[in-house]
């Protein structure tokens, strides 16, 4: 079993910046992918980006690259999202994502689910 705690979340104006956290606990919660999502009202969840439990590759989708950059430090077994020039779309609540060993696809993949943060910007 992995419990997954996210924190930082907010409301920032578009332009700004945040930092999300999600802290892990567990069995070998090192060896999972890591991801997060978002999903904004009336809308399906969607990956925003990933890391591996090795931390050597990551994914972003395209509405984020460029502005959000994934990363994780294994020996506090978090994981971070630090979003940049943020944009009123990128409104919604944010999931942390937990997937033993395999790449994270869809929400379908995923073992474990934070309770998830909001984040708001306005314009």
């Amino acid at each position: 079993q992995v419990q997954l705690v996210e924190s930082g979340g907010g409301l920032v104006q578009a332009g700004g910046s945040l930092r999300l956290s999600c802290a892990a606990s567990g069995r070998a919660s090192s060896n999972y992918t890591m991801g997060w999502f978002r999903q904004a009202p009336g809308t399906e969840r969607e990956l925003v980006a990933r890391i591996s439990w090795s931390a050597t590759s990551t994914y972003y989708s395209d509405s984020v690259k460029g502005r959000f950059t994934i990363s994780r430090d294994v020996a506090k077994n978090t994981v971070y999202l630090q979003m940049n020039s943020l944009k009123p779309e990128d409104t919604a609540v944010y999931y942390c994502a937990a997937r033993k060993y395999y790449a994270i696809l869809t929400p379908r993949d995923v073992d474990y689910w934070g309770q998830g943060t909001q984040v708001t910007v306005s314009s």
